[in-house]
C-alpha cells in the first residue's frame, strides 16, 4: 500500500524510525498513525482499514434514514462513528463526527423545535457523509 504512495511520488519519509512514509497534506487516512496503531503490520492495516471501510459505510447509511433521526440515535452513530475513525487515523471523519455527536446532544439537551433541529442535523450529516466519502475513496485507492 505504501509502496504505491512512494513510486507515485506523493509521499515523504517521516524521521520516525520505522515509521512509513506519509502524505504531507491533509490526507483522509494518517497512513503514519495507522502504522502506529498496527505496529508496522501491513496486513493488518489492510484488514482495518477495510473494516472501517465497512463500518464506515453502513454508519453513515444509518444517519442518511430520515425515519431514525432522533438526536439520541445521531449521538450514538455519531459517536461510534468517531471512534473507529480516529483509530485508523481518518482525522477529517473524527472531527465531522464529533461535530455532528456535539450538536445532537446539544438539540436533544435544549430540545429545538423539529424543523430547525431537522435542518442543523441535515448539515452535519452531510458534511460527515463527504468526509467518510473520501475516507472510503483514499481506502479504496491505497487497496489499488
Amino acid at each position: 500500500m505504501l509502496e504505491n504512495l512512494e513510486a507515485m511520488g506523493s509521499v515523504e519519509a517521516v524521521s520516525h524510525p520505522g515509521s512509513p512514509a506519509v502524505r504531507r497534506d491533509d490526507s483522509p487516512i494518517d497512513l503514519v498513525h495507522l502504522a502506529r496503531q498496527c505496529q508496522g503490520d501491513p496486513d493488518l492495516e489492510k484488514e482495518l482499514l477495510g473494516l472501517f471501510r465497512l463500518q464506515a459505510r453502513a454508519l453513515a447509511a444509518q444517519l442518511s434514514d430520515p425515519s431514525t433521526m432522533s438526536p439520541e440515535l445521531n449521538a450514538n452513530v455519531a459517536h461510534k462513528l468517531r471512534g473507529s475513525a480516529l483509530a485508523v487515523g481518518a482525522g477529517r471523519v473524527a472531527r465531522a463526527a464529533r461535530a455532528l455527536e456535539d450538536s445532537a446532544l446539544a438539540a436533544r439537551d435544549r430540545r429545538p423545535a423539529g424543523a430547525e433541529w431537522a435542518a442543523a442535523m441535515e448539515r452535519a450529516i452531510a458534511a460527515l457523509s463527504e468526509a467518510v466519502a473520501e475516507a472510503v475513496a483514499e481506502i479504496e485507492r491505497l487497496r489499488g
